[in-house]
């Protein structure tokens, strides 16, 4: 890469090309740094920019809120962190871009394993712990280059269970990629929040999802014997990890193993695929028995992937009167939402 400072749209050719090169110098990498990601913000009116130094990579979301315009980077940037140097020079970067924008803040979550050092080290760049999570912090990541025996093996005695009890009754699992599909399972998100109290995303999102990662978005469902559908699940592939991304399920589902049926057969076809890891996107903090992911948590952790735990969401304060009132009412969403 140039040692220049480029600004890179997400959907021109240069930032994908450049982004397969990224993805070979940080394999950790995931979809929300790249240009698939970009492009689905844009598509759902936000402005994206992506900066792009020697041997780093930072894309940029514009995001517009009530309670104050803010710059989120999401799985970013990616940097050699050992370089203080260059991190400086990017940190110069992200503030001026964030300053010209009119944003309140910059919120990041880094895509870096929990780490008091590096959390030290933004510290002295001027950030501060967010009040509110970017994206999944705690999540199970289960490794695709493993035999299917040994998947299995690894996985909780129950999970096994359930597994084979899906195909003794019968339960078929497919993929789709249609829009019809994707309208159908919108609405049985929406079923499927109210019952659980959360928020589902609209579907304007869910359909540029679809467009912008295309072959890679791949929309799952398992149904019954009789072709009843049980459970839904998007996986969004990107490099060498897919994420188990957004869900739904039918009432039928708590009586039946869809969702242990999807999730087995999603790993072997990502595995055929060539990808390396599955990402099960978002469990609760360890110990937090009344988390809303709690319920969730006790079903990803039975497939036998390793527990992980990012560098929490840091903010990087632009304006700090009118952060003080973000900060205030994001407290307070946090406590309601049991998060």
């Amino acid at each position: 890469m140039s040692s220049e400072i480029l600004r890179l749209k997400p959907t021109s050719s240069e930032a994908r090309e450049r982004w397969f090169a990224v993805q070979q110098q940080y394999p950790n990498s995931n979809f929300l740094q790249s240009p698939a990601w970009g492009e689905m913000n844009q598509l759902i009116g936000h402005k994206v920019m992506i900066i792009a130094l020697q041997d780093a990579w930072c894309q940029m979301i514009v995001k517009n809120a009530k309670r104050g315009r803010y710059l989120e980077i999401p799985g970013g940037p990616l940097i050699d962190w050992e370089d203080n140097a260059k991190v400086a020079t990017m940190f110069e970067q992200i503030r001026s871009i964030g300053r010209v924008e009119g944003c309140v803040f910059v919120r990041l979550r880094i895509q870096e394993r929990q780490n008091p050092t590096r959390i030290e080290q933004l510290q002295s760049l001027g950030l501060r712990l967010a009040p509110m999570h970017l994206h999944a912090e705690h999540t199970v990541m289960i490794d695709l280059t493993e035999t299917e025996d040994t998947l299995l093996a690894k996985m909780r005695r129950q999970t096994r269970y359930e597994i084979r009890r899906a195909d003794r009754l019968g339960l078929k699992v497919d993929f789709s990629r249609t829009e019809a599909a994707f309208r159908e399972f919108h609405a049985v998100q929406v079923q499927t929040a109210e019952r659980q109290h959360f928020v589902p995303p609209d579907l304007d999102t869910l359909l540029a999802e679809r467009q912008a990662f295309g072959d890679n978005a791949r929309l799952y469902c398992a149904r019954d014997a009789e072709g009843t559908a049980l459970a839904y699940g998007l996986i969004l592939i990107d490099g060498a990890e897919a994420e188990y991304f957004e869900a739904a399920s039918t009432e039928g589902n708590s009586k039946l193993p869809g969702s242990y049926a999807l999730l087995w057969r999603a790993m072997r076809d990502l595995k055929g695929l060539g990808v390396k890891r599955f990402n099960l996107w978002g469990i609760a903090p360890p110990g937090a028995k009344h988390h809303r992911y709690s319920g969730v948590t006790t079903f990803k952790t039975g497939f036998g992937g390793k527990n992980l735990e990012f560098v929490p969401a840091m903010d990087l304060v632009l304006k700090p009167g009118r952060y003080l009132i973000n900060l205030i009412i994001e407290k307070i969403r946090k406590k309601m939402r049991n998060l």
